[in-house]
């Protein structure tokens, strides 16, 4: 009865030392997986990154020769602009510099506003 007891003792801690190998195997295969599948994300991420680059650059490819005739076309605006203001400049020059002498030389002298009201 004791080599019985013994013998099943023996079974049970073989029987446990197979379980502790499963679990241990299974550990390795999940955490094997959990490295491929992060080497896989990183993977996709880089096509990923490397498709939306190629599109970026053929997006500016197609759009830079644009980018440099609107620059180009708001440039000749601005120069317009400018002309015209340094012409109205020169044309109205002498008439507000005179408007400005009469003001300042031509003094007329009389009573404040609310001192009127105040004799009334």
């Amino acid at each position: 009865m004791a080599a019985q007891q013994t013998q099943g003792i023996q079974t049970l801690l073989e029987a446990e030392k197979e379980a502790a190998k499963v679990v241990q195997q299974a550990r390795q295969h999940r955490v094997q997986r959990l490295k491929d599948a992060r080497a896989e994300a990183n993977r996709e991420v880089e096509e990923y990154k490397r498709q939306k680059e190629q599109e970026y650059k053929a997006f500016e490819s197609k759009h830079a020769g644009s980018t440099q005739y609107s620059q180009s076309r708001v440039d000749k605006e601005t120069d317009a602009k400018i002309a015209a203001i340094e012409s109205a400049y020169q044309g109205r020059k002498e008439a507000v510099v005179q408007l400005l002498l009469d003001r300042v030389v031509l003094v007329k002298p009389e009573l404040h506003r609310n001192l009127k009201t105040a004799e009334s």
